[in-house]
């Protein structure tokens, strides 16, 4: 009588295995980078004049301060800006107001897929980067010349040439790579909302801690805000 056969071993179906078990750990460590490239911070502009935590480009240092989360896509920002700045810039020169300004973007869906919003506010950052004297005159350009909504907006030529114009040559390379648009996504939605609304706005002004009721006088709304 013959022996009977031993069991043999399967060794393709040991590798397929293998090769399962080793793809599976390999997803599962993908899965893991990826979620972590996501929520990992993103790069903040290295500039004295910008608090990297709040995102807040800061003008002056007066013991009053004033907080401005502006679009430069926004209308209403625009004009905020040519009522109220004059008066907001003659405090913070007189050493009366400290003014923290946030480029946020919240209407990027009004500039025809260009993303203006987003890349304004950048382009703010890599001005305060390059040289902070130069801030607060590229802000002034931006607003001479703001686009209407439902425009492309300006371009990032036009952005550089603004920026050379205030006195921020060396911010070209930072605005055309749009160095601070994740950063600008980062900090948008750590803008304040006000009681009773329905999300963000701007332009949202807040003065020693209280939200500005605009009524466009600026002697009538800022003044009895700020201590002496």
């Amino acid at each position: 009588m013959m022996a009977s056969a031993g069991k043999k071993t399967n060794w393709f179906a040991i590798v397929i295995s293998a090769v399962v078990v080793v793809a599976v750990v390999a997803l599962g460590g993908l899965v893991v980078w990826m979620n972590g490239a996501a929520t990992a911070p993103a790069d903040a502009p290295a500039a004295g004049v910008v608090n990297e935590e709040t995102g807040a480009i800061v003008v002056g240092d007066g013991p009053n301060v004033i907080e401005e989360y502006v679009d430069f896509m926004c209308p209403y920002c625009g004009q905020y800006w040519a009522t109220y700045s004059e008066y907001v810039s003659e405090r913070v020169s007189s050493g009366d107001v400290t003014l923290e300004i946030h480029p946020i973007s919240i209407l990027d869906n009004t500039s025809q897929g260009t993303q203006y919003s987003t890349r304004s506010a950048s382009a703010a950052y890599c001005v305060a980067e390059a040289d902070s004297d130069a801030f607060y005159p590229f802000v002034d350009l931006l607003y001479d010349n703001q686009p209407a909504e439902s425009t492309e907006g300006l371009s990032d030529d036009e952005l550089i040439s603004y920026a050379e114009q205030a006195g921020a040559a060396g911010a070209a390379s930072c605005i055309a790579d749009g160095d601070y648009m994740d950063y600008v996504a980062q900090m948008t939605p750590e803008t304040p909302i006000q009681t009773g609304a329905s999300g963000i706005s701007t332009p949202t002004v807040v003065v020693n801690g209280e939200f500005l009721s605009i009524t466009w006088d600026p002697e009538t709304d800022l003044a009895p805000l700020l201590t002496e």
